[in-house]
């Protein structure tokens, strides 16, 4: 049968040839294009032919069919939900950050904490010296001493139409300024003492005992971490699909932990030097471990398709012309086949690529076996 086949082809050869040699090719271009079609059409009925004679062959050579049948394995095509997302570098921030700082000047003559140490809100910080303060206390004491003896023998006078009332009324006021001058005093003794505005831990000390701190001027910064943020620079081009209360997977590398939550807030602003907004999420963070500063990785979807074909994208061949193709199994008169099939693709994420065109569910992919295929090559499975 093979020497038959053999004699077959080379007849047709011939013929081809033959006919090559002795038919006349027109001059003009519309005569060539014609002829180049003819050739085309009467070339693929040839292929035609010869596929058919072979596979009358493997038909009655059943020891030849046995060897040319290529193994394969094949995956029945479905629909499914296809995403894709973005990772970001992000970075873990305290929620709350604040300094606590005396509202009075003066000399620290006590640090009860230390850094890394957790404080409560309302818890004393500092205490500051008021040695200047007591000065002025015992100066005002004394001045409203004389002042009040001077308003009393005046109001006596005064009862008695002795003395004139602006006398009576300087004497009076003078007691009276006084008098809220110490309340004044009194209230900044109150200040000694710094206490924490918040709970959390004290992550800096600015000043240490025996130092003068000033007004305002902070002493430590209490950070709480209870509750801290991951805070994501997404470029500018993602804008249209990060949303307020979108789901976002974000990884920590140095912790190996994963965690799956909502973005909280979105920033209302583009940064204009590297052309970014911000992305927020809050996070617990009742065991101290994620710590500010630490890096995460935030995975944001930018594409969702749902009911979509999509394949590996290594199971996508491509011709010289740039055509993408895959194979499938379809069953002929001889059996499992390699079917070619023409495909356009559309997104692609982690490995996969949607398949807009060409494939449908239910189709049987060859997913092994399928490079160096031929078109219409009979195939077995593993």
């Amino acid at each position: 049968m093979k020497y038959i086949l053999n004699i077959l082809f080379a007849l047709l050869a011939f013929g081809a040839c033959q006919q090559s040699g002795t038919e006349e090719w027109p001059d003009d271009l519309a005569g060539k294009k014609a002829m180049i079609k003819e050739k085309r059409a009467a070339l693929k009925a040839l292929e035609a032919d010869i596929a058919l004679l072979k596979e009358e062959v493997m038909e009655l050579d059943t020891t030849q069919q046995r060897e040319t049948r290529r193994p394969v394995k094949i995956d029945t095509i479905g629909t499914e939900n296809f995403s894709r997302f973005v990772e970001i570098q992000s970075v873990v921030e305290a929620d709350d950050a604040v300094m606590a700082s005396s509202e009075t000047g003066g000399r620290i003559t006590n640090m009860a904490v230390r850094e890394g140490q957790n404080v409560r809100k309302g818890q004393l910080i500092a205490t500051v010296d008021m040695e200047s303060v007591n000065k002025q206390l015992d100066e005002l004491q004394t001045a409203l001493t004389l002042a009040e003896d001077v308003y009393q023998r005046q109001s006596k006078l005064w009862e008695q139409n002795i003395g004139s009332e602006i006398q009576y009324l300087q004497a009076k006021n003078n007691k009276e300024r006084i008098e809220k001058s110490m309340e004044t005093a009194r209230f900044q003794m109150t200040k000694a003492n710094v206490y924490a505005p918040i709970g959390g831990v004290v992550d800096m000390s600015m000043k240490e005992a025996g130092e003068v701190a000033g007004p305002g001027e902070p002493i430590v910064k209490i950070m709480n971490t209870y509750r801290v943020k991951v805070i994501a620079d997404v470029p500018e081009k993602y804008l249209p699909v990060v949303k307020r209360g979108q789901i976002v997977d974000i990884h920590f590398p140095a912790l190996n932990e994963d965690r799956t939550l909502k973005i909280s807030s979105v920033g209302r602003t583009i940064n204009p030097a590297n052309r970014t907004f911000e992305a927020e999420v809050e996070l617990l963070n009742k065991n101290g471990i994620f710590k500010p500063n630490l890096m995460a990785i935030m995975k944001l979807k930018d594409f969702e398709a749902k009911d979509a074909v999509s394949i590996p994208l290594v199971l996508v061949q491509q011709e010289v012309s740039g055509k993408d193709y895959v194979y499938i199994k379809a069953d002929g008169p001889n059996g499992a086949y390699a079917k070619k099939v023409y495909v356009e693709t559309g997104e692609r994420s982690e490995g996969n690529v949607i398949i807009t065109e060409g494939l449908k569910s239910g189709d049987q992919l060859i997913v092994e076996g399928g490079r160096g295929l031929a078109e219409n090559e009979l195939i077995e499975l593993m």
